[in-house]
């Protein structure tokens, strides 16, 4: 795996791939979990308490997503306690943490009443390597804090921006074509002591290699300067709560507030900040849940 080199930072302080290890942070939840198949389908729902139910289908795991179309005269769908968004037509996207749960519920309330659908989420078995050493690096200094504090700032700010994109209708496609240096979800124990998973995808290619947009969106971060972790740093986001980031680009071939296609070229591959080679980092958020990129494009051909 392809990994950010040389600093330990607590995982509040990064944003993908160049997290290290935490003191007293709990380990994954998948270590305790029976190993299961990424990809799981999602089809009709288990449940529902009126005539039409929600509608949906995807990949129904932890790291996954589901579309699905919620009945006439909804006017609020929830999973679980929190509010999810959809459009006049009652089309949806939701997706699921690395670490999900096992189950969630899923329910829609109009004026007929509600739809409740029970999500079964199957776990998945990462890829874990014990280390029978202690994590190398040293703790952040203050100069460091005071760099990065803008720094995730910006990077809040742009996931927050509402844009109206539509990518997350479509098929992902893969951003570059490469050896997979880095998957999803791998983590390091290091003498029983739990490193951040790997919340990417990296994709290892020589500096100024063209990378593509997966999906149409709107560019809502590009900096130019080069952030402290993330080095060149491109987001673009897709609409419906989902973006996409960039990581340790050495060029950006779009600006902020400009609406890219899939396929359209957008940056070049590099090893700005935290990196120990060139490769493109890609990772994948809806809201605060982390998706495996794979599980958007299938795999790469």
């Amino acid at each position: 795996m392809t990994r950010c080199a040389g600093l330990v930072v607590p995982a509040a302080l990064a944003l993908a791939g160049c997290a290290a290890v935490v003191p007293g942070a709990p380990g994954p939840q998948s270590l305790a979990q029976a190993p299961a198949q990424a990809g799981g389908q999602a089809q009709a729902p288990v449940q529902s308490r009126r005539s039409e139910a929600i509608r949906f289908s995807g990949e129904l795991t932890q790291g996954g997503w589901i579309k699905g179309v919620v009945p006439p005269g909804t006017r609020s769908l929830v999973l679980d306690d929190r509010p999810v968004s959809f459009d006049k037509d009652g089309n949806f996207f939701i997706a699921f943490d690395r670490d999900a749960k096992p189950s969630a519920r899923l329910v829609a309330s109009g004026p007929q009443g509600t739809s409740e659908s029970a999500l079964a989420i199957a776990p998945r078995a990462w890829r874990i390597e014990h280390v029978n050493a202690s994590p190398t690096g040293s703790a952040p200094s203050a100069a460091f804090l005071a760099l990065r504090q803008p720094e995730l700032a910006r990077i809040a700010a742009a996931r927050a921006r509402p844009t109206g994109a539509q990518g997350w209708r479509q098929t992902f496609a893969w951003p570059a074509q490469g050896r997979i240096s880095g998957r999803f979800g791998s983590q390091r124990i290091y003498r029983g002591q739990p490193g951040s998973y790997h919340s990417g995808l990296d994709i290892a290619g020589p500096t100024g290699t063209q990378f593509v947009a997966p999906a149409d969106g709107v560019v809502v971060l590009a900096a130019e300067q080069p952030f402290t972790l993330e080095g060149k740093l491109l987001m673009i986001d897709h609409g419906m709560g989902l973006n996409s980031a960039f990581l340790h680009c050495s060029e950006l071939l779009v600006r902020e507030g400009e609406a890219v296609r899939q396929g359209q070229p957008i940056g070049r591959i590099g090893m700005t900040g935290r990196a120990s080679g060139p490769h493109l980092h890609w990772s994948v958020k809806w809201n605060d849940a982390r998706l495996d990129p794979i599980l958007l494009t299938g795999p790469m051909r």
